[in-house]
């Protein structure tokens, strides 16, 4: 380190060298030349202390940082809430998928901002993201969920670092949260034949028959148009997604927002307003505050209500990756896909001009898409008539790669099938017994102990 050790009254170092003095106020002083300001102007630091030996150490601590080209830009660092705002709203909308966002948001709202909201970023230690993994932990939330506040973390901290918002990004400092991986279960051909069986006769039914032959994810399976299925030669192109996206606020002040639609008494009736004039019978407090007043001042979550909205509902996108692929239709499927088109077209016939044509293969009777909500109750009303037990939607994607495996397909070609962009995503199904797993062991048995 060269210092340069000045009288009390001088305020500036010769060369840009960094200066340690004592002041006229009896405290030690360390000014240190970090780089230049985006006005071209030197970016100087100023740290000072008790005795000369710990503005030592700070000045230091910054050289060695400036050195490393690791120094934060100049001005004061913003807290954690601020950039974490900044980052969901200006840099990672063009990175990732909305309803990727949307869970960011969830996280971000819920645990970040919470227990590390107002730390300012530059002073974030790992200490404080252990203790943040600790308490989401102790909550019972998923590995999962506490390892996605990890990554979401790591993210927004690399950004802040490149640009020169912190000196370091503390994420890196901390282990990741392990995760175990859940264990698939799938339907056995039996169970998965019943559900089928279930289907029949049901409107709509053969959504379920092209979910469940093809490993289709449900957005996927809901996002199918008639433009781009080809009976006569088998295929479906797998190029669009069915999404039900949150509302976000267009106006400039969410805070303000909605005073045109709050009334006395919520709407939503949501939590916030529970000690309003709707409040329970059993509720013992004396002192209510007035949703009217309450709500606009501090209830911003309900942007499906602003007159600017943006962003929100259900929207037609393409998938990512290798998710946007052509699959090959059994053809047993075939015949039930011509009768589900006659069926449909019927249907618009009798809908008359209600009929909103969306060009899609599972449609509502007037034409519209169909709501990955209700599709999620058919699917629960159909294990129900099945007689199975109870799954995700998600499960018969499940159900389709354990039975491809279990028929001796090779790997790749499920992970093509599936869409899967890493082939360890497919490996999971590989547990299974498949019959040429159960044909290897049958000749090692026969190697070792036949005759």
């Amino acid at each position: 380190m060269s210092t340069a050790r000045r009288p009390a009254d001088s305020g500036r170092a010769s060369n840009n060298r960094s200066s340690i003095y004592r002041g006229g106020d009896g405290r030690w002083h360390g000014r240190i030349t970090m780089g230049v300001k985006n006005d071209g102007s030197p970016d100087r630091r100023h740290v000072t202390g008790k005795t000369e030996k710990a503005v030592t150490e700070k000045v230091r601590k910054l050289e060695a940082e400036r050195d490393a080209g690791n120094a934060a830009n100049a001005g004061r660092a913003p807290t954690v809430e601020q950039w974490a705002t900044t980052y969901l709203t200006d840099i990672a909308p063009a990175k990732i998928s909305p309803k990727t966002l949307d869970a960011y948001w969830s996280l971000v709202r819920n645990w970040i901002i919470p227990h590390l909201g107002k730390h300012r970023l530059d002073r974030l230690q790992p200490e404080h993201l252990d203790k943040l993994y600790a308490t989401m932990a102790a909550a019972g939330k998923a590995p999962s969920s506490v390892l996605k506040t990890h990554r979401i973390l790591s993210r927004m901290l690399k950004v802040a670092h490149r640009r020169g918002k912190v000196g370091r990004n503390v994420a890196t400092l901390v282990d990741a949260p392990s995760v175990r991986e859940v264990e698939i279960q799938p339907f056995t051909r039996e169970e998965a034949r019943r559900v089928l069986s279930a289907a029949e006769g049901r409107r709509n039914g053969v959504r379920w028959s092209v979910g469940l032959a093809l490993g289709l994810r449900q957005g996927e399976a809901l996002g199918l148009r008639w433009a781009y299925v080809d009976l006569d030669k088998r295929t479906i192109k797998v190029w669009w997604q069915l999404q039900r996206l949150s509302w976000r606020h267009g106006c400039v002040d969410p805070h303000a927002c909605g005073k045109d639609w709050h009334r006395p008494a919520c709407p939503l009736n949501c939590t916030q307003h529970r000690h309003g004039p709707r409040c329970a019978p059993s509720c013992r407090k004396r002192s209510h505050v007035c949703p009217k007043t309450f709500c606009r001042r501090s209830c911003t979550g309900h942007a499906q209500y602003c007159p600017k909205r943006q962003g929100g509902g259900i929207v037609f996108r393409e998938p990512k990756a290798k998710s946007k692929r052509v699959v090959m239709i059994p053809p047993e499927l075939v015949p039930l896909l011509r009768l589900h088109r006659a069926a449909q077209l019927a249907e618009r016939l009798h809908a008359g001009s209600a009929w909103e044509d969306h060009d899609v293969l599972f449609a509502q009777p007037n034409g519209r898409p169909v709501d990955p909500r209700d599709d999620w109750e058919e699917w629960k009303g159909l294990l129900r008539g099945a007689g199975v037990r109870d799954a995700r939607v998600h499960d018969g994607r499940h159900t389709a790669a354990t039975l491809l495996i279990e028929q001796g397909v090779h790997v790749r070609v499920v992970q093509e099938i599936l869409g899967h962009s890493d082939i360890r995503q497919t490996q999971r199904y590989a547990h299974v017994a498949s019959s040429a797993a159960q044909d290897a062991a049958s000749r090692m048995g026969k190697l070792l102990w036949g005759r």
